[in-house]
């Protein structure tokens, strides 16, 4: 009975995300970003400033972020405020691997729009019942508290058609965690072979899409591209729930270029 009364005090407490902005999602401080009209930063500085070397620099100069390498340790934010901030909203998937790295060109801008389409043409079938097969290939286990997330109450993903499987021959989409461990290459490929086509995969935090702070190690490659084609690149160390729900979502072409519920 006292969940009974609990339940009636405190109301809904489902996000209605995408159907509606959620205040959370839009505040989370999901990535790193660069200010408009930062001031030049050297090459010495931006690899003393991050250890995974996410941050570059161009011929003019100018910081750029790679979130596919950022673990958001807040090295640059603290050390170069003045170039460096905490980016908020949680809509941080990219379809392209480039689509990671900010600010983003023109050019940049018109290849994503391009994946974003094809993808989409891929999946239109997908979009009113998705199911998902969760593959850990090396994670340290923060991804998978995010991913359990999102069938608690306040995410609950069968709202909007999708369910996680346990066999790869029932799935849609793979959605991959870890730095990819070099043990899993074979399973892993198995696995995606097993998959009906058109699959989906998604490589879900750092770990996943460039290795993180094991990149290239003994025993992992750098992140799963070395592994498998990947097709939605969720940055974050580990990333939120509401960015693992909007790489799915973007998997099923669900979302529109600006990010609204199609």
């Amino acid at each position: 009975m006292a969940w009974f009364w609990r339940g009636l005090r405190e109301g809904m407490v489902t996000t209605r995300y995408p159907k509606r902005p959620d205040t959370y999602a839009n505040a989370f401080p999901a990535a790193i970003a660069v200010r408009e009209a930062p001031p030049p930063l050297t090459a010495r500085e931006a690899t003393e400033l991050c250890p995974t070397r996410a941050i570059t620099v161009d011929d003019a100069d100018m910081a750029q972020v790679d979130r596919g390498r950022c673990i958001l340790c807040g090295r640059c934010t603290r050390g170069r405020p003045d170039i460096f901030t905490q980016g908020h909203g949680s809509e941080t998937a990219a379809p392209g691997r480039t689509g990671l790295i900010v600010p983003q060109t023109a050019g940049d801008d018109t290849a994503l729009t391009a994946l974003r389409k094809d993808l989409a043409s891929r999946t239109a079938r997908f979009r009113r019942s998705l199911h998902i097969r969760h593959i850990d290939a090396g994670s340290d286990g923060s991804e998978e508290w995010e991913i359990a997330a999102l069938l608690n109450p306040v995410y609950d993903i069968h709202r909007l058609g999708m369910f996680f499987t346990a066999s790869p021959r029932h799935a849609d989409v793979l959605l991959i965690t870890g730095a990819g461990a070099r043990g899993m290459a074979a399973p892993l490929r198995r696995t995606y072979e097993a998959t009906a086509q058109p699959v989906v995969v998604i490589a879900a935090g750092t770990d996943a899409c460039s290795g993180g702070v094991y990149a290239d190690s003994y025993a992992t490659h750098s992140g799963l591209a070395e592994m498998v084609d990947v097709d939605i690149w969720v940055p974050g160390s580990p990333p939120s729930p509401f960015s693992l729900l909007h790489g799915l979502l973007l998997a099923t072409g669900r979302l529109t270029a600006k990010g609204l519920s199609a």
